[in-house]
């Protein structure tokens, strides 16, 4: 039924402000992934000029992977309850006011302290971005593509802020780094609160569990601490084992807790989707490789090839536009055509060829003979990305897309720390043995970088064999009776007119069943 003359003109409609919506839950993803890269290139700077030790300036990116990680769960089922666009919104004030801040710092308290309140407003934001991109578009083709473009997002922000990070601290200053964020914030609020659909949520007494946010927030920031810390006390110290299991303890009181509670904060109904599990546990094999990958990769090319900061970036440049170009151009037509578990898999094995490739990779690499061609592989990541959306979303009911979009953001944060962690540790613990049976450092560097990137090919298999063994075409679970029914696909699909209350129900729909979920 079509608004009457006093209704509020519906934002999420069939018209071009959709696709406005989807350049707005972009940009902020964008800003989010500027963020976490751009901030390494400029920590040389930061160094000299705040005073920071080597152990302190760490927490420049530590602060942010903490809250930001620890927070996702959270804010997405806050988003449910009051409302993603209001969560939205409050985490891109939070975020933007926070890089006003650490551009303005003076001194390695106060940095640290705005990099923590960027994690915060980036959690609130990022929590809830898919859970609103999948209740904009409900048509399966136009989501593959809404979701193709989002992640061609991730692929740009990643390439950009590491060359963007060089440009603007070479030219101005590493102030600008985090200044650059202000006018993406503010133009992002703006067009936010016209575009974006203006759903009510469930209200805080559906899921005001005080306790389990105390346990999984708790449970999550100590893990993400645990890990990042690691490469300072290694895997078996009492810091690490005695943190890790009082961060398993939390987490599964937390689950004890959402299996008991009365309003749960998050259902364990959403745990019963096939494709929400197999997709997020193939994320954080798959990420937890990749994004080794690229921090290890740069580290090589610097460390042994020699490369400046700048030509770092651009040398990796050719695998974001791969992903980029893929995920934007290709994914959508392949995830339609053939399904996004087969071009899940199709993707994981051009990744998987890539980390084989840079197993070999010698001491005195050409960058066209041995470098380019992984570059090329990449571009499995532009249908890895979006197929892994798509089906990690795919089992999100109308009132739980926020949770479910949290979820899939944490394990990628997960991910990509542990990867980090792991791989980072065994390569250096690599380069050390080598260095004592007296290699060289340029080949003992080598010889650690490999044994990284071959445990990121078998971390890519894994991924596999996940992906063949648990993922299904979205939809299925719903037909099988392994996640929701086929009421909750109904009413994720009518989410946009009931939140925005310029619509009915479906026709032949009582308005009660898309209330039910």
């Amino acid at each position: 039924m079509s608004p009457t003359p006093s209704s509020p003109p519906d934002p999420a409609g069939t018209g071009r402000s959709r696709w406005t919506a989807l350049a707005v839950l972009s940009a902020a993803m964008l800003m989010t992934i500027l963020d976490g890269s751009i901030v390494t290139v400029a920590m040389p700077a930061i160094q000299r000029d705040l005073g920071f030790s080597p152990a302190g300036l760490s927490w420049t990116v530590n602060a942010y992977l903490i809250a930001f990680g620890g927070l996702l769960l959270l804010a997405g089922r806050l988003g449910d309850l009051i409302g993603r666009r209001t969560m939205f919104l409050a985490g891109n004030a939070v975020f933007t006011a926070a890089s006003l801040l650490a551009g303005a710092a003076g001194g390695p308290g106060l940095l640290i302290g705005a990099r923590f309140l960027q994690g915060v407003g980036s959690a609130m934001a990022s929590s809830v971005v898919l859970g609103i991109l999948v209740t904009l578009f409900t048509e399966p083709r136009e989501r593959v593509k809404a979701i193709g473009v989002f992640s061609f997002t991730g692929a740009a922000g990643a390439s950009i802020g590491q060359v963007l990070g060089g440009v603007l601290t070479d030219a101005l200053s590493w102030n600008w780094i985090f200044f650059i964020n202000l006018p993406i914030g503010l133009a992002t609020i703006a067009l936010a609160i016209r575009v974006l659909p203006d759903d009510r949520g469930a209200g805080l007494a559906a899921g005001a569990d005080a306790l389990g946010a105390v346990l999984v927030t708790a449970g999550l920031m100590l893990g993400i601490y645990t890990v990042v810390k690691v490469e300072q006390y290694g895997w078996f110290a009492a810091h690490t084992l005695g943190l890790g299991a009082l961060s398993l303890a939390l987490l599964a009181a937390f689950f004890v807790r959402q299996a008991t509670a009365r309003t749960p904060l998050m259902p364990l109904r959403i745990l019963r989707s096939r494709n929400v599990v197999g997709a997020n546990l193939a994320q954080m094999l798959t990420l937890s490789a990749m994004f080794a990958f690229q921090i290890l990769l740069a580290l090589y090319v610097q460390k042994v090839l020699g490369y400046g900061a700048l030509d770092t970036g651009l040398a990796m440049l050719p695998a974001a536009v791969s992903i980029g170009g893929v995920s934007l151009f290709v994914s959508a037509r392949l995830n339609t055509r053939f399904g996004e578990r087969t071009v899940l898999v199709a993707g994981l094995a051009l990744l998987l060829g890539a980390m084989g490739w840079l197993s070999r990779v010698p001491v005195n690499a050409d960058y066209v003979t041995d470098l380019l061609p992984v570059m090329l592989l990449i571009a499995g990541g532009g249908l890895v990305l979006p197929a892994l959306t798509s089906l990690g979303m795919s089992g999100a009911r109308a009132d739980d897309a926020g949770l479910t979009s949290g979820l899939f953001n944490t394990t990628q944060q997960v991910g990509m720390a542990v990867g980090v962690a792991v791989l980072s540790t065994l390569a250096a613990s690599r380069t050390g043995e080598l260095l004592v049976a007296g290699q060289g450092q340029a080949a003992a560097l080598t010889g650690g970088y490999r044994l990284a990137f071959t445990v990121s090919a078998a971390l890519l298999l894994t991924a596999l064999v996940v992906a063949l063994l648990t993922l299904r075409r979205p939809g299925t679970d719903a037909a099988e009776g392994t996640g929701g029914t086929a009421r909750d696909t109904t009413a994720a699909g009518d989410v946009t007119a009931r939140d925005t209350g310029t619509g009915d129900a479906a026709p032949g729909r009582p308005a009660a069943r898309s209330k039910s979920a």
